[in-house]
């Protein structure tokens, strides 16, 4: 094997990697967001605590999403 051989494996071994990364954040969205609608569905005068709340989560999943897309960079 040469060194573009390898180079190319490293380069598509990055892509599989942040696309598992992407994994994680994509479910703790859904389950963040569905436990959110659920919880006002059952307290409806809680919903603008409850979406103050879900969106600073979403924020923090998101920095994972982004961690994980910047890795993918940095070792390629």
């Amino acid at each position: 094997m040469d060194i573009v051989t390898l180079a190319e494996v490293a380069g598509n071994l990055n892509v599989v990697g942040y696309g598992l990364a992407a994994i994680g954040p994509g479910i703790g969205l859904g389950i963040l967001i569905g436990k959110t609608i659920e919880s006002t569905a059952r307290q409806p005068e809680l919903g603008g605590r409850l979406q103050t709340l879900m969106f600073l989560g979403l924020a923090f999943v998101e920095v994972l999403a982004l961690l994980g897309f910047v890795a993918a960079f940095i070792f390629s």
